[in-house]
């Protein structure tokens, strides 16, 4: 396939992270010929977070695969209505339906546990030192403090107040991966979500991070999707 006809990638983080947690998966599709860029999500406000990733299309040829990670996946299922993007695929994430909030699916299921290793300074979220290993807990001991050394930390009230009217996923073709290892999402909510949606699904045996941990597969998916399109 000659690479003009490959639709662009474009990524959103989730919470406490940045666009460089797709390091691994970046520097194979750029190789490979995709045009790719990650959007640097604020972390303060969807609307934000969904402008950023605007600002990320505006960079690329149209169409363009969005992927989210996380909360990036409730970013994608706002941003994903721009007639630019052909697809969504969604890295252990949130996608939620018209009206809900990430606190909204989180309580359809049993608590994460990463959720009793949160620290809340200043009206901030921050996963504590003792949390990181349910962040992440697949990767390396270097790795996994280097994750929280650089974490982003959002409003403590996002959870609670982030809503999309119109779930990109209704009108577009989705993608989801499972992680079955996944202490910040629940892997049974995972499914729910991606049941719901009608995506194509994955499972990978990872932690929250298989894009760190199982670089390889999350590759496939996105090829998968690219190629779909």
């Amino acid at each position: 396939m000659a690479v003009s006809t490959r639709p662009s990638i474009v990524f959103a983080h989730g919470l406490w992270a940045d666009g460089s947690c797709f390091s691994k998966v970046i520097s194979v599709l750029q190789q490979e010929g995709y045009e790719v860029v990650s959007a640097q999500n604020t972390l303060e406000s969807l609307k934000g977070d969904v402008d950023a990733v605007s600002r990320a299309l505006a960079r690329v040829s149209s169409p363009a695969i969005l992927v989210g990670h996380s909360w990036g996946g409730f970013v994608i299922t706002a941003a994903g209505n721009d007639d630019r993007v052909a697809g969504l695929v969604y890295i252990a994430a949130l996608g939620p339906d018209a009206g809900e909030t990430p606190q909204d699916l989180i309580a359809k299921y049993d608590a994460p546990p990463l959720f009793s290793h949160l620290d809340v300074e200043d009206g901030r979220i921050w996963i504590a030192r003792d949390g990181i290993s349910h962040f992440c807990g697949d990767l390396s001991e270097q790795e996994q403090q280097l994750v929280w050394a650089t974490q982003g930390a959002p409003p403590a009230d996002l959870l609670a107040t982030a809503r999309t009217d119109r779930p990109a996923w209704k009108s577009k073709p989705s993608w989801f991966i499972v992680a079955k290892q996944d202490h910040a999402i629940n892997p049974d909510l995972e499914r729910f979500m991606a049941q719901r949606m009608g995506s194509t699904t994955v499972e990978a045996d990872t932690s929250h991070v298989p894009m760190l941990s199982d670089p390889e597969l999350v590759l496939d998916t996105i090829r998968t999707a690219a190629k779909s399109v």
